[in-house]
């Protein structure tokens, strides 16, 4: 789906995707895509940010609350804080206008390519006595029993480090594996994604026990921390 208010920007996107092999949906507006949202399925959103109707940062937000549909922001704000920002909203990958459709074309490709192969050897695998269940065959994840919304990348930072449990990963590895090697995200992104993630999975964020930082590595998975 691509939301933009401005038409002829939101033909020549949709125009791209559908050569590309793609069926776009168009909405100009944030009434409009939730709308069209709740009604038939999505595979990836790309989203203005810059609506008449609703900030594109609020859509993202409830898109977030309820959907795991992958979020392909579209700004004129490039500084490293607006991406950051961005990110901590819960978008896959950030592209600044004016951009090339060309470049969107294959950043849509890289996305749904990378939800597409995310898997585990085990279509369930549970930790701690089914504290947290990541279900891989449904693309969802639990803790007590409650479904944890996870943003795509979040999913697959937690896959990737859920994997190789107690492998510690550098910032560049996570980027490379999660991201691709054509990904604009730095370390600090990284570092967001991971803040992120914390919130929804732990116990208590500020003290994690499941992604914990290796100090001068990155980041690992811990799931029998508790009991050491």
């Amino acid at each position: 789906m691509v939301v933009e208010d401005e038409r002829k920007l939101r033909d020549v996107v949709a125009s791209y995707l559908e050569r590309a092999g793609y069926r776009p949906l168009q909405a100009a507006g944030g009434a409009e895509a939730w709308n069209l949202l709740t009604r038939q399925p999505v595979d990836l959103v790309i989203l203005d940010l810059l609506l008449p109707d609703m900030a594109g940062e609020e859509l993202c937000r409830r898109i977030r609350a309820h959907m795991s549909i992958p979020i392909l922001m579209l700004t004129a704000k490039s500084g490293e804080m607006d991406r950051v920002n961005g990110l901590s909203l819960g978008a896959d990958d950030y592209l600044t206008k004016p951009f090339s459709p060309r470049e969107l074309v294959a950043r849509v490709r890289a996305i749904l390519r990378r939800v597409s192969t995310d898997e585990l050897l085990a279509d369930t695998v549970t930790f701690r006595d089914g504290e947290l269940v990541i279900d891989d065959g449904r693309k969802e994840v639990y803790r007590s029993g409650k479904r944890i919304p996870l943003t795509p990348f979040e999913y697959r930072l937690l896959l990737t480090l859920a994997r190789r449990p107690d492998r510690p990963f550098t910032r560049e590895e996570l980027i490379a594996r999660i991201g691709g090697f054509d990904y604009e995200g730095d370390e600090r992104t990284i570092d967001q994604h991971v803040k992120n993630l914390r919130q929804k999975i732990e116990p208590d964020p500020k003290k994690p026990t499941y992604v914990v930082t290796v100090f001068g590595v990155g980041y690992k998975f811990a799931p029998d921390r508790p009991g050491e």
